[in-house]
């Protein structure tokens, strides 16, 4: 096993009060497996990612729970230390490309730092080497293209670069924080085919952070779904899709357009939205919005609870055997 994250919890301290963005959450990551973490906006996922490397911004902070990656606590070990695993035994890719790139430094020069630091290379060898990886990640012309500023690239250009520097120092786990987001049909096909390529070619895990559920499918092997901060359904893709336990994951399964549906059939959206973290609901924090809620539902979060193998879901109304 690569990850094993237990009851990790991260909160927001506000004026307000405590806003609980990730509650008590566990799960676990093999080695070169990818598993998709979905949801709505707003429900906790990049905040998941951002806690396993502290990285959350102030006023947030990782409360409570483990983080084991590789045998390590990483809520345990030096300051040092996880400066070391951050880039080196994972890397990430964040959400908004343009804002991961400093705009005053070149995308070689980016590349090659990273190199120089976790991968003890000289000036010369970081030169090269970033602009392999800049072919490799599917950028024409790379030797022109790494003496370029970020303010130069497309939009699919700095998320491939921001790829790149994810991978520069070969991490054992790539976190990939919608990496398809804001890019056209056909550059998001090529970077799913792009990720496929470079965890077969590094031998990685990924934990694929989206909203997109054809990404998902095309790439997962496992899903959780996250609603308000917490696991409602975990899953292995094919069965997920083909068999949804919780009504949450069955709403984002029935919103998706469908080809070949006749124009008069209408999108079937999730009624309502997520709510304000801060006044959630009592109990089950979906029940407003599910078809299937009603008082029993408003006691208590239901716990997560084993379906069958490889399968959990949170929820009163789905029979656990």
């Amino acid at each position: 096993m690569l990850l094993r994250v237990e009851n990790l919890t991260s909160y927001f301290f506000l004026d307000e009060g405590p806003l609980k963005a990730v509650d008590g959450i566990s799960f676990h990551m093999d080695e070169k497996e990818t598993v998709g973490l979905v949801g709505e906006s707003g429900c906790g996922k990049t905040i998941v990612a951002l806690s396993l490397l502290n990285l959350i911004p102030s006023p947030g902070r990782v409360v409570g729970g483990r983080i084991i990656f590789d045998g390590e606590d990483l809520r345990q070990v030096t300051a040092e230390r996880l400066r070391q695993i951050r880039g080196g035994g994972i890397g990430m890719v964040f959400q908004e490309p343009g804002a991961a790139l400093n705009p005053v430094y070149t995308i070689g020069y980016q590349i090659a730092e990273v190199l120089r630091l976790h991968r003890g290379l000289s000036k010369h060898e970081a030169d090269a080497e970033a602009v392999r990886l800049l072919g490799e990640t599917g950028i024409p012309e790379p030797e022109k293209r790494a003496r370029a500023y970020p303010f130069e690239f497309s939009g699919g250009m700095r998320q491939r670069a921001v790829i790149a520097i994810a991978i520069s120092a070969r991490p054992r786990l790539l976190i990939a924080d919608e990496p398809t987001t804001a890019l056209d049909p056909t550059v998001q096909k090529e970077m799913v085919k792009l990720l496929g390529y470079l965890q077969e070619q590094y031998k990685m895990a990924i934990l694929l952070i989206t909203h997109d559920l054809g990404v998902v499918a095309e790439m997962a092997a496992r899903v959780m779904v996250m609603y308000t901060g917490k696991l409602v359904e975990v899953a292995p893709t094919h069965d997920l899709f083909r068999a949804p336990k919780h009504p949450y994951t069955q709403g984002l399964l029935n919103s998706i357009p469908r080809l070949g549906a006749g124009r008069k059939e209408p999108l079937r959206g999730i009624p309502g939205s997520v709510p304000d973290f801060l006044s959630l609901p009592s109990g089950c924090t979906f029940h407003p919005r599910c078809p299937l809620g009603d008082d029993s539902c408003k006691a208590a979060f239901p716990p997560i609870r084993d379906l069958s193998y490889l399968r959990q879901c949170a929820c009163y109304k789905v029979d656990h055997g």
